[in-house]
Formats: C-alpha cells, sequence, structure tokens
C-alpha cells in the first residue's frame, strides 16, 4: 500500500511524541500490506473500526488517539484523512471527514 501522506503522522507525533513509535510502526506495516478487501484490514488489525466509504478508524496509543485512512484497495492507496484525540475524534463525522 501507498500510504499518502505521512507529513500529517509526522507533525502529530511532534505534538503527541506517545503517539510517535505506535505510529511509524503502522506507517511501516500499512505501507508493506497488501489490503484488497476490509477483511484483510481486520485480519491484521482486528479492534479497527470499518466504516462506510472504505473508510477504517485505527485505534492508537490503546485508543488514546484515533487515525481515519480511507483506503484504495484497487489502486493501494491509504489516504489519512484525521489523526487526533479520542475526543476530537468524537466531534467529527468519520464517514465523510
Amino acid at each position: 500500500m501507498r500510504v499518502i501522506a505521512k507529513k500529517i503522522l509526522r507533525e502529530f507525533w511532534e505534538e503527541q511524541s506517545d503517539s510517535k513509535e505506535q505510529l511509524k510502526t503502522w506507517f511501516k506495516e500499512s505501507s508493506k500490506a497488501n489490503w484488497t478487501t476490509p477483511n484483510d484490514v481486520k485480519t491484521e488489525y482486528p479492534k479497527a473500526s470499518i466504516l462506510k466509504n472504505n473508510r477504517v478508524v485505527f485505534n492508537i496509543c490503546g485508543n488514546k488517539y484515533r487515525l481515519i485512512v480511507q483506503i484504495n484497495y484497487i489502486r493501494q492507496w491509504v489516504f489519512i484523512r484525521f489523526i487526533g484525540t479520542h475526543s476530537e475524534y468524537d466531534t467529527i463525522n468519520a464517514e465523510i471527514i
């Protein structure tokens, strides 16, 4: 998978340093993944939430942070749509952000 845009993750972990290692690990694992369906994501990340519009929510740092991505399974692209605290996540609509 090609993860677009790592810069968003980097900017976040510079502000929330406790997320750095988990986000770097997620980025590395996702970059090597070959997800073709949402089930492939769930196999690797059982706690991920699959939403409409090919969006997936990952829990970071024991659910302290939320990462929302949109996946194009055919083109093998992962687009970062949101990264934030759990309380920030509660204020958005994850299916359209």
